[in-house]
């Protein structure tokens, strides 16, 4: 499950975290957008709920200094010992250029260095690193993390990225894709990965799944189209989507987009796109969805409740692992 929750404050969220674990979820995941940053909710829930696996989905690579990067991911790895799954990605040039006045180049490159970088400063090796966008000297983290390693994921959309994820992490996190485009990127990050050996894990594939269980369609159409239009013009997810060929589907929305006109954009964007992109129906008929993820290569659902004005709480309990 993704937290933390909408319009719940943060100490309030503790008796719904603790009822997760009581209900059988295994995760929690944790974004940073223009909310919550990334890692105080899960030291909350290391603490409320302490069986319960914290990942971050996704933490931008440019966003913090790789020492304070470095510390941020040890401290949790020091809190929750084997339970902590540290998820990196580029980010979008919204996030990192227009919020944070920072250059959003190269961000292959960056995400890449960013992994190697943590591999050998989460070890309490000195660093001596000159990479894309950020260097670091002399540093040695002064915490130390169970087992000297933690599990490194990398959010990918292209192939570029999802061939990273499997040769240089320890797997993928995925996001706005349909269960169908799940058979095209789950081979990729698992072919780079290269053979399994003997006793040696798959390559992990997260995908932040977004989950509205309501049968109201009205709801979700129109609430649904805006939550798609506000992340399928952001360029690195347009370009996703054109590569999985719905270019010429979306190409009427990007336009209005582009020319301000957001109505015409919310228009413009086929409900089969919502059906597609967004869980949606009875609690069964969400379950037999996300299992569909599953089935075409997903390792770890980790569910995302749209907030469309639904009871939250009754939602988690109607989404319940069985």
């Amino acid at each position: 499950m993704t937290i933390p929750f909408d319009n719940v404050p943060l100490p309030d969220q503790k008796e719904w975290i603790i009822e997760l674990e009581d209900l059988g979820y295994t995760d929690v995941w944790s974004s940073e957008a223009n909310g919550a940053d990334a890692f105080t909710p899960l030291a909350l829930a290391s603490v409320w709920a302490p069986s319960l696996r914290l990942g971050t989905a996704i933490v931008p690579a440019y966003t913090r200094g790789p020492a304070t990067l470095a510390q941020q991911v040890g401290t949790m790895a020091a809190a929750a010992p084997g339970r902590f799954v540290f998820g990196v990605g580029t980010s979008s040039n919204v996030i990192v250029e227009k919020w944070n006045g920072l250059d959003f180049d190269e961000p292959y490159k960056r995400t890449r260095d960013t992994v190697a970088f943590l591999r050998q400063a989460l070890t309490g090796a000195k660093t001596d690193t000159d990479a894309t966008g950020f260097s670091s000297h002399g540093f040695r983290l002064g915490i130390p993390v169970p087992g000297g390693t933690v599990p490194i994921l990398v959010a990918a959309l292209r192939e570029g990225m999802l061939t990273m994820a499997g040769r240089d992490a320890d797997g993928a996190i995925v996001n706005w894709l349909s269960a169908d485009n799940v058979a095209t990127v789950a081979p990729i990050v698992h072919a780079a990965g290269g053979p399994i050996a003997d006793g040696e894990p798959a390559k992990e594939v997260v995908a932040r799944i977004f989950v509205a269980p309501t049968t109201d369609r009205d709801l979700v159409m129109r609430f649904g189209k805006v939550a798609i239009a506000a992340y399928l013009n952001v360029p690195v997810y347009a370009a996703f989507h054109e590569w999985m060929g719905r270019g010429e589907m979306l190409t009427p929305m990007w336009n209005a987009w582009k020319a301000g006109d957001r109505a015409a954009a919310l228009e413009a964007i086929p409900d089969s796109l919502v059906d597609e992109l967004i869980v949606w129906g009875s609690p069964e008929e969400c379950r037999e969805h996300i299992g569909r993820y599953v089935a075409n290569g997903v390792t770890t659902p980790a569910l995302a409740i749209l907030p469309f004005g639904l009871d939250q709480r009754q939602a988690i309990r109607d989404l319940a692992p069985r």
